[in-house]
């Protein structure tokens, strides 16, 4: 399967390029995911003879954007697991799902409750439960961890009878390990809480089986898996969803609209206020018509066959220090880690100029930084296109760069 990926990298046209007189490596897909050819050819078939308002009209383009609309909500329902297609809800991304369980959470919430989230949240999954406890009097707690991943025991012996809500990230976008969602939603439903999902950094890399997961909530990007930016995911229950109140009013969210009242439409429309994202839905649709074809097990080996051929080697790099889990079966992709004596801007900077695309920052987590006693790291994420020999590129341009800052080259 690894042979038939790198076959793939040709379906991605980004790469016919140099970056500084290099072939391009990118290893910045935790921040965005390139696109191929297949999701590319979709985006402009939509625009190019089907581009009409969904939902609206009897005309035939109307008629073929709807179907074709829809039917990327029934293949976002099977890639994860739904039970029904009135529990997908299209976003803007990740940040807006959690912004809506967030502001579900307010109505909710009251003093003396508890929210917990983790100390690695990404800052999507933190400020909006910080709105919520704030207008709501409820208590934030954190979550903290141990030995660079998730503490567990210390999750669970936070859980009570005050807990709310539980909102943790499935994978994190700065360490990399995959937390055990399905065994903590048995805790927090224990508790009589919700349980909220931050797949922004799983549903691109892992099987998603929500019904199995059993959480209430799992919001995710179509950016992060292929697909265009502007487009997500808010999965939620239909019990739960049928419980939520919209946080957006206007046209083809309502079913009747009088003078001084109005009705809503059912799920899950009573959500998409306005023109959706047509376009970006639809391609999301060919991104998880390209992922299915590859199987997300195989992504999740590939990925995991690159992480135990480069984790040993950076290990072996010394000023070099690695973030989270030594595991390289427990890092979706993600590796964070800093060079001694550089600041992790120089570091990328000077990757850039061998062509090598890292993130260097706090990485939308400061919190976690913090926690850390760190301002920022390198960040190195890998996907079904990169290879090993990216790999090799990558040890080469840091032992360069160490080399280059250190006067020894």
């Amino acid at each position: 399967m690894t042979e038939e990926l790198i076959k793939r990298t040709a379906d991605f046209p980004i790469f016919n390029q140099l970056i500084n007189d290099e072939p391009l490596v990118y290893l910045d897909n935790a921040a965005t995911t390139q696109k191929p050819r297949q999701v590319l050819d979709v985006l402009e078939h939509y625009y190019y003879q089907d581009n009409a308002n969904v939902h609206r009209g009897v005309h035939t383009l109307a008629e073929r954007a709807t179907a074709e609309y829809e039917r990327a909500r029934e293949k976002l329902r099977a890639f994860i697991g739904a039970r029904s297609s009135k529990e997908i809800l299209f976003t803007r991304g990740t940040t807006t799902g959690l912004n809506w369980v967030g502001r579900f959470a307010e109505s909710i919430l009251k003093p003396g409750d508890e929210v917990l989230i983790s100390i690695m949240e990404h800052h999507s999954n933190l400020i909006p439960w910080q709105q919520a406890c704030q207008k709501t009097g409820a208590k934030l707690v954190y979550v903290y961890l141990k030995e660079g991943e998730l503490d567990i025991n210390d999750l669970y012996s936070k859980l009570s009878s005050k807990t709310k809500f539980v909102s943790i990230a499935h994978v994190s976008n700065v360490l990399g390990g995959v937390i055990p969602i399905k065994a903590i939603t048995e805790r927090v439903h224990a508790v009589g809480a919700y349980m909220v999902v931050d797949g922004a950094q799983s549903v691109p890399h892992l099987s998603i089986d929500v019904m199995d997961l059993d959480c209430d909530f799992l919001a995710f990007s179509g950016h992060k898996m292929l697909g265009s930016t502007g487009i997500g995911v808010l999965y939620g229950k239909e019990e739960v969803l049928q419980c939520m109140s919209p946080v957006e009013f206007g046209g083809e969210m309502i079913d009747f609209v009088y003078e001084n009242s109005a009705t809503w439409k059912e799920l899950p429309w009573k959500f998409e206020a306005g023109t959706p994202n047509i376009a970006g839905a639809i391609a999301l649709g060919a991104a998880v018509d390209y992922l299915t074809a590859i199987g997300m097990d195989c992504l999740y080996e590939h990925e995991c066959s690159l992480m135990s051929y480069i984790l040993p080697k950076l290990q072996t790099i010394s000023g070099l220090t690695l973030y989270g889990s030594k595991d390289a079966n427990n890092h979706v992709g993600v590796i964070a880690f800093n060079l001694e004596g550089l600041h992790p801007h120089d570091v990328a900077t000077a990757l850039d100029y061998e062509g090598i695309a890292v993130r260097a920052g706090h990485h939308c987590a400061q919190p976690l930084m913090t926690y850390l006693g760190l301002n920022s790291t390198v960040r190195a994420s890998f996907y079904l296109y990169n290879t090993k020999e990216d790999c090799d590129k990558l040890i080469e341009a840091i032992i360069k760069t160490k080399e280059f800052f250190n006067g020894t080259f």
